[in-house]
């Protein structure tokens, strides 16, 4: 096959991985899209201008030119957003509230068949939250606990502007010393600090939950955890949670303190670095940054 049919089936399987990706929002989906977009752009356009005698530059030269192009426009933007988000009003660790509006789980059949999967392992849902993000946009949380109360699962539902929602997950586990362990799928960008007595895992690749709270075991056993049951209501954790998390980033320079976000933003140029880098970590790789 000649190269010229090669960039156009890469550009029919961009178009073609762009509009599935509309319908299921697969985080997976969308960097391979990313990377489909990057090479066509890259070697598509290093075609073009060989072909049209645009610039008399050697092929290779012309494609490694349009990788630095793309590289460059995307940290731009990224980081235009980035500062959008500081400056914006949205709460980057939102207050949830109890969700009593009975949408807190999407009638989709791959969704559907998750919470079916749930209770066949038995777990319980035992509350059901919201918080809003913006202007009648809101995350759904629904959370569930093992029979044994030693595993909470929190099921969060993103809206994505395709009108697709995406899944995320997490297990969280308590131990007797007052020890954190979370496992969790999220790929939105965190980049900031936990707590000490956190211990957190982000594997975005691992989208079965089967998975996800088989690693959750295969930690805890490594740590050779003693488990505390969950007592203290979602709400309240979720919300302590935030503010925890709000105070441990103010105090290591992630976040401005609170009389100087109205004047600079909430994130900090070091935090701003570190959003942008995990942006791409999430993006191209599917990587978090460690947090442990």
């Amino acid at each position: 096959m000649q190269f010229p049919y090669l960039i156009l089936t890469a550009i029919i399987a961009s178009l073609a991985v762009m509009q599935i990706n509309h319908r299921v929002a697969s985080p997976m989906l969308s960097i391979l899209d990313r990377w489909l977009r990057w090479l066509v752009f890259a070697f598509g356009g290093a075609q073009i201008c060989i072909g049209f005698k645009l610039i008399d530059r050697p092929y290779w030269v012309l494609v490694l030119v349009l990788i630095i192009v793309w590289f460059l426009g995307e940290t731009m933007l990224n980081w235009l957003r980035i500062h959008a988000l500081s400056v914006s009003p949205m709460p980057l660790f939102p207050r949830y509230e109890v969700n009593e509006d009975g949408d807190e789980w999407p009638i989709q059949p791959r969704l559907l068949k998750l919470r079916e999967w749930l209770r066949g392992q038995g777990f319980k849902q035992v509350q059901a939250l919201k918080a809003e993000i913006g202007p009648g946009i809101y995350l759904r949380v629904s959370m569930y606990q093992s029979t044994d109360a030693h595993t909470r699962v929190q099921v969060t539902f993103i809206p994505q502007a395709s009108g697709a929602i995406t899944v995320c997950l997490a297990a969280m586990s308590m131990t007797t010393d007052g020890e954190r362990y979370i496992t969790d799928n999220l790929y939105v960008p965190f980049a900031g600090f936990y707590p000490a007595h956190w211990f957190v895992e982000r594997t975005p690749w691992r989208r079965s939950l089967r998975r996800l709270l088989a690693r959750h075991h295969v930690r805890l056993g490594q740590a050779k955890a003693t488990l505390e049951p969950w007592t203290v209501d979602p709400l309240t954790d979720v919300n302590a949670s935030q503010q925890e998390l709000d105070r441990v980033n103010t105090e290591l320079g992630f976040l401005h303190h609170p009389p100087e976000r109205d004047d600079l933003g909430k994130i900090t140029h070091e935090g701003r670095y570190r959003v942008w880098k995990e942006i791409w970590m999430l993006n191209y790789l599917g990587r978090a940054m460690r947090y442990e």
